[in-house]
C-alpha cells in the first residue's frame, strides 16, 4: 500500500470510520446507517393487523439513540446487524409491543418479585426496566411511547450485549436468550443467524465468525 493510501486510511479511522471489523464502510453515524429504507425492510414484513406496525418508527429509534452517546458515538454497520436481527426475532419484524409472557396480573408477591409489584390498575412492561423514569409507577409508558420502548432496549444492549459483540454473533444470542444455545432451541437460532447475514449483506459488512452459540 503506499503512502497516499496510508494516509487515507489512517485519516478515516480518526473520523471512526475503522471501528468494528476495520472495514472503513462499517462507521457512521446511527442516523446514515439506519436509513429509512433498511427500517421498512423490516417492519413492512410485519402483518397488517400488528400493533407494533403503527407504534415502532424508524425516529423515534434514532431519538431514543441520540439520547444515549455512548451508542450514538461508536455504533457500526456490524453492530446495527446484529441488533436488528435480535429486534426482527424478538418483536416479529416489529409486530409485537408487549413481551409474549409478560408476569400475570394481580399475581404479585412482594416477597418474590425481584421488582417492587406495579401499582394497581398498571401492566407491567419488562421493556421500562432501567430507564431513568419511574415506570413502577407508570409502567404503560413503553407500550405507549416507542422512543422510550427503544431507549430501554438500547439501555439493555449497552449493558448486556454489546460487551461481548466482539466474540461473534453467537455470543450475543448467548447474552440476549441463552436457552436457546446448544440444542436448546436451533431454530430460533439459525433465524437470528439468517436476520444477521441479510442485514450484514444490506449493510455491506462481513459478519465475521462464530455465527452460532
Amino acid at each position: 500500500m503506499d503512502s497516499t493510501k496510508i494516509s487515507l486510511v489512517l485519516f478515516l479511522c480518526i473520523l471512526g470510520f475503522c471501528r468494528g471489523d476495520g472495514n472503513p464502510r462499517d462507521g457512521g453515524s446511527v442516523s446514515s446507517i439506519v436509513t429509512q429504507g433498511f427500517f421498512n425492510n423490516i417492519i413492512n414484513q410485519a402483518g397488517n393487523g400488528c400493533t407494533g406496525k403503527r407504534f415502532y418508527t424508524r425516529n423515534s429509534f434514532i431519538d431514543a439513540a441520540n439520547t444515549l452517546p455512548n451508542f450514538a458515538n461508536s455504533v457500526t454497520r456490524r453492530e446495527i446487524a446484529t441488533m436488528f436481527a435480535h429486534v426482527t426475532h424478538e418483536t416479529g419484524h416489529f409486530c409485537y409491543i408487549e413481551e409474549l409472557r409478560r408476569r400475570s396480573r394481580g399475581n404479585c408477591d412482594q416477597n418474590v418479585e425481584q421488582r417492587p409489584c406495579t401499582p394497581p390498575g398498571k401492566s407491567y412492561f419488562s421493556r421500562g426496566q432501567s430507564l431513568s423514569l419511574d415506570l413502577l409507577r407508570q409502567p404503560e409508558l413503553v407500550g405507549n411511547n416507542p422512543t422510550v420502548a427503544f431507549r430501554k432496549g438500547l439501555t439493555f444492549w449497552m449493558n448486556s450485549v454489546r460487551p461481548v459483540l466482539n466474540q461473534g454473533f453467537g455470543a450475543t444470542i448467548k447474552a440476549i436468550n441463552g436457552m436457546e444455545c446448544k440444542g436448546g432451541n436451533s431454530g430460533a437460532v439459525n433465524a437470528r443467524i439468517g436476520y444477521y447475514r441479510d442485514y450484514c449483506r444490506q449493510l455491506g459488512v462481513d459478519p465475521g465468525t462464530n455465527l452460532s452459540c
